[in-house]
């Protein structure tokens, strides 16, 4: 694979604005780019109803580094799913849609006046969780996104099922990893 410069690349996929900013000299940007190209068809065909509520509550999808495989940024309305997860072969097109339809569940909510309060958190996120359960089933290879989905509902109290993000400690060990990758290369 060719080593690629930190960049940022803006285009629209299925309508929707992707920013993705590369800070890996070892992950493609085209590659990644195509994931999400995949992952919204995917959405569009096998969970149209949830795909057209995305469509509607993203304002832009972003790919970049973050501790975590997505995240909803209330803000700006946007959907963030992390770079080396969109770019992991090891992860199948339904699980990174899976992420996906998580905070698009959270978009949703969101937009019908729900509280971001970390008091309702633990609510909120087992009805994502049951959305990525309905994905899930609805996709051939589906079942580690269900077991993962049923095994957090099952066994997350609310403060597993919601848990607060330290930002400072995950930023400092996305940036060990992020160095490891660039000694590598």
């Amino acid at each position: 694979m060719a080593m690629l410069e930190p960049s940022t690349t803006t285009t629209t996929i299925r309508g929707i604005p992707v920013v993705v900013n590369n800070t890996r000299p070892d992950i493609d940007t085209a590659t990644v780019l195509q994931r999400v190209e995949r992952v919204l068809a995917l959405l569009e065909r096998v969970v149209p109803h949830y795909y057209r509520h995305l469509r509607r509550d993203f304002a832009k999808i972003y790919v970049i580094r973050y501790a975590c495989r997505g995240a909803y940024f209330p803000d700006e309305h946007a959907c963030m799913i992390e770079l080396t997860f969109a770019a992991n072969p090891d992860f199948s097109d339904a699980q990174v849609a899976a992420s996906v339809v998580h905070e698009a569940m959270h978009a949703r909510l969101h937009r019908l006046g729900f509280p971001l309060a970390m008091s309702d958190r633990a609510r909120q996120e087992r009805f994502c969780r049951r959305a990525e359960i309905e994905l899930g089933m609805a996709v051939p290879d589906g079942a580690p996104v269900i077991e993962r989905a049923l095994f957090i509902l099952e066994n997350a109290d609310d403060a597993d099922v919601a848990p607060v993000i330290d930002e400072r400690l995950a930023a400092e060990r996305v940036a060990q990893v992020d160095r490891a990758a660039r000694l590598k290369n």
